[in-house]
């Protein structure tokens, strides 16, 4: 969050060049720490800022995450907790984009033979590391094993020492060849089947 630099120290400066300049000095300090913080992460970045200086940060900001909306206003006036309350309509609008972004992918791949909501193709996919990326249910769980090298799922009926959630192995093996593992719920996989899978190539 960046809030307006303090009047006082703008009018010392000597006007509103010498603001400008240590408005951009700052911001990109701001994104040169952010860079450090979120390397390798694609988590959303929300800007809270007042309009001039989220200006300034946009036009050097190098973070590939940025939300195009912001929190508008100076954050120095508002709470954590309002903040996070200001947050939650953009970071819902990211996730409905990113949701939409990946079944129009799916159908697409699964119309080249690269996708499916086969639970026991993806097992096999992931096992082969074919998986780019999985959409899992986040409220149920298949117990059963998946075969190490091959990757044949045996369903069981109830959990049991020898058994585990299917598709949360599933997930780690995704995740574990590099792949992206998305949780949602059962209405968001295509087809509303228990998970969903765009495939690196055909198996």
């Amino acid at each position: 969050q960046m809030g307006a630099l303090d009047r006082s120290e703008g009018d010392r400066l000597g006007g509103s060049d010498d603001i400008k300049l240590r408005q951009r000095k700052f911001v990109r300090q701001v994104d040169a720490a952010l860079r450090g913080l979120l390397a390798g992460s694609n988590i959303p970045l929300v800007l809270a800022s007042v309009d001039a200086l989220g200006a300034h940060f946009r036009s050097v900001n190098t973070y590939a995450h940025l939300a195009a909306e912001g929190i508008q206003g100076n954050p120095e006036k508002l709470t954590d907790a309002e903040l996070a309350t200001a947050a939650r309509p953009i970071l819902d609008g990211l996730h409905r984009e990113q949701l939409a972004a990946w079944t129009a992918q799916f159908h697409q791949r699964n119309q080249e033979g690269r996708a499916t909501t086969d639970v026991a193709q993806a097992a096999r996919a992931a096992t082969l590391g074919a998986v780019q990326s999985l959409m899992v249910n986040m409220d149920v769980i298949e117990h059963g094993t998946v075969d190490d090298e091959t990757g044949a799922v045996s369903f069981a009926e109830s959990a049991s020492a020898d058994s585990y959630g299917v598709a949360d192995e599933v997930a780690r093996r995704v995740l574990l060849s590099g792949g992206q593992v998305l949780s949602v719920r059962q209405a968001d996989i295509p087809d509303g089947k228990s998970l969903a899978a765009i495939l690196r190539y055909a198996v």
